[in-house]
């Protein structure tokens, strides 16, 4: 299955296909983001981050955004059988009758993440494997910016990238075409996956019948086998400062989410790899890029800083949604 899901549904192709999809999300984002400004007001950023990629990831699978602003319970979503039994029908029914007349001669019948999984139907493939992204991607969001707020350095580095970027040649908004010149905010989203991966247990893995012995350690068969990467990420051994937020460590590190160097496998390694890295990273990265372009952000009054408490549940979350004001930049201004 997994290699159903990296040749046919999260392929280069067919994740740069959502691009618009993901630029219009998180323009929608920063209109209001824009609108609190205006009226200097805190906004949950957890719950809007849990918003723009649930509005990305369900547009994506189902063709149109669908209202999952609780990414914590996706799962809810997933049981409610009805729900998804219209979606599936209705794409049955758009499929048949565009076969019928031919529209998809003239284009006008796009095929989504749904027509795919009924495409491979046959395979086994599970809608549950998109609605997980949603959580993974909003919390990753969250921890990135949590952590840049109470490190002031590293955000304002992160947001002078950004502006340099895309500031010179007086854009007024962010697109993904100029993204891969963001090596700070590379380092940055690294940093933060580091410290605070969204699955921090892998899932278990069984050795079956064969007995494993690795240095002086020996797996019995039959033996479940769960890797711990939220330890292996801050384990002094491997991290210099292990505990510190500092995203200047991968300046002479290859970042990629590849699962080749298991100090850093925050998506797994393997067979095992979340096979959709390149789908929620993009969202990650596009929204990352838009909070720190156009605005500025300020803690709540009487707060110092961010409470770090984790909570562990389906991803490793934040105890405490995250509440900011934010602060329009406006030397670029937005339309």
């Amino acid at each position: 299955m997994r290699k159903l899901c990296t040749l046919e549904l999260f392929s280069a192709r067919r994740v740069q296909s959502f691009r618009r999809i993901r630029e219009e999300a998180v323009a929608n984002l920063v209109a209001s983001l824009t609108a609190a400004a205006a009226g200097e007001t805190s906004v949950d950023l957890t719950r809007m981050a849990s918003t723009v990629t649930s509005a990305i990831t369900t547009r994506a699978a189902f063709g149109k955004a669908q209202e999952l602003t609780d990414a914590a319970n996706f799962m809810v979503v997933v049981d409610n059988i009805s729900v998804l039994d219209q979606i599936i029908d209705e794409h049955k029914s758009r499929r048949t009758r565009a076969a019928t007349t031919k529209d998809d001669r003239h284009g006008s019948y796009k095929e989504d993440l749904v027509d795919v999984l009924l495409n491979l139907q046959e395979k086994q493939v599970d809608l549950e494997l998109f609605l997980a992204g949603i959580e993974t991607s909003a919390t990753t969001i969250e921890w990135t910016m949590s952590e840049m707020i109470n490190n002031s350095r590293v955000l304002q580095m992160a947001q002078e990238e950004v502006r340099q970027v895309y500031g010179d040649d007086g854009q007024n908004h962010i697109d993904e075409a100029s993204l891969d010149q963001l090596n700070y905010l590379d380092m940055v989203i690294a940093e933060s996956l580091r410290l605070h991966p969204p699955g921090p247990l892998l899932l278990p893995r069984e050795n079956g019948n064969q007995k494993v012995e690795l240095s002086s350690y020996e797996v019995p068969i039959n033996t479940k086998v769960i890797v711990n990467v939220w330890a292996i990420n801050r384990d002094p051994r491997y991290w210099k400062e292990a505990e510190r937020f500092l995203p200047e460590r991968f300046m002479d590190y290859s970042i990629d989410y590849k699962g080749t160097d298991f100090q850093f496998i925050p998506f797994g390694a393997g067979r095992r790899m979340c096979p959709g890295v390149s789908f929620g990273m993009a969202i990650v990265k596009l929204t990352l890029a838009n909070l720190l372009f156009h605005f500025d952000w300020v803690l709540p009054a009487g707060q110092k800083s961010i409470d770090m408490t984790e909570c562990f549940g389906m991803t490793l979350r934040k105890q405490y949604a995250l509440h900011l004001i934010p602060v329009s930049y406006n030397r670029v201004p937005f339309e």
